[in-house]
């Protein structure tokens, strides 16, 4: 169960999408009382779907049960980070807040909120089925205490790390907060051309999904690098080899690593122009 940490009993949400869903769904499994959460969420529908499946508390708008919050999740999306803020933070500018917002700088955060306990998060879609991974940035301001109470938020959800320079959580969304749309996309390819080489639509899915997950597996689980993998099921002559040599002359790995470059830049445009 999830450590209250402070006489403030409930653990509020701004915003209750895909991401906000899943963290609650991962308290909920490891014992957080579904009456201890507290969802801020203009949709209807949205709020309607969450009271269904987690049974939480919902909210259209922020009020005075915000000042019960000891912990508030940021679950916006960017653009409309700074107006939720303005409207929102007069009633929980006492808790600990955490921002899974993708770009917007915790300086930002810290001056719209008007409090320097700030922790910066960036997770990923897989935090769906508990295999995410989530980059973590702390304020100076936050202590080890807060530290511990926000893993274990998202300790429900995967495996986390912390980084000392903001910065660097623009390479993580580029590495691993973009990274599943890079593995459904190479799934994608491989399912079409398994398609064009005969195999059923469902035979290809099921071998290139298949072989997504065991590779990672291997990967994770093996002392050895990707490169050495790699290599070991690559013989000089054989189908791996024909494969890899024609993505090298491709010139494909220059370019995959440019496209990470690309969501590295991008997630630091977004840091500026939705963090004004």
């Amino acid at each position: 169960m999830l450590d209250t940490h402070t006489p403030l009993s409930t653990l509020a949400f701004i915003g209750g999408g895909n991401m906000a869903s899943a963290i609650i769904g991962g308290l909920i499994k490891q014992g957080t009382p579904a009456d201890s959460i507290l969802v801020i969420e203009p949709f209807d529908e949205a709020r309607q779907r969450l009271e269904s499946q987690f049974k939480v508390k919902t909210s259209p708008t922020a009020g005075a049960a915000l000042k019960e919050a000891g912990l508030v999740i940021w679950a916006v999306k960017p653009q409309v980070f700074k107006d939720a803020a303005h409207q929102t933070g007069a009633f929980c500018k006492h808790a600990l807040h955490l921002s899974v917002a993708a770009g917007i700088r915790s300086d930002s955060i810290a001056e719209w909120l008007d409090t320097e306990r700030v922790v910066r998060a960036m997770p990923n879609t897989p935090a769906l089925v508990g295999l995410g991974q989530t980059g973590l940035f702390a304020r100076p301001s936050v202590t080890v205490k807060d530290k511990k109470w926000i893993e274990q938020v998202v300790a429900t959800t995967g495996q986390h790390l912390w980084v000392d320079d903001e910065a660097l959580l623009d390479a993580v969304t580029a590495i691993s907060g973009s990274g599943p749309a890079y593995v459904f996309f190479f799934i994608e390819a491989m399912v079409d051309a398994g398609v064009k080489m005969g195999l059923t639509e469902a035979q290809a899915h099921q071998l290139a999904v298949g072989t997504f997950v065991g590779a990672s597996e291997l990967a994770r689980s093996a002392s050895e690098s990707p490169a050495i993998l790699r290599e070991r099921v690559t013989s000089k002559g054989g189908t791996t080899y024909a494969a890899i040599t024609a993505m090298q002359e491709a010139g494909m790995a220059a370019h995959f690593q440019a496209a990470l470059v690309a969501a590295q830049q991008r997630a630091a445009e977004m840091g500026e122009a939705f963090g004004r």
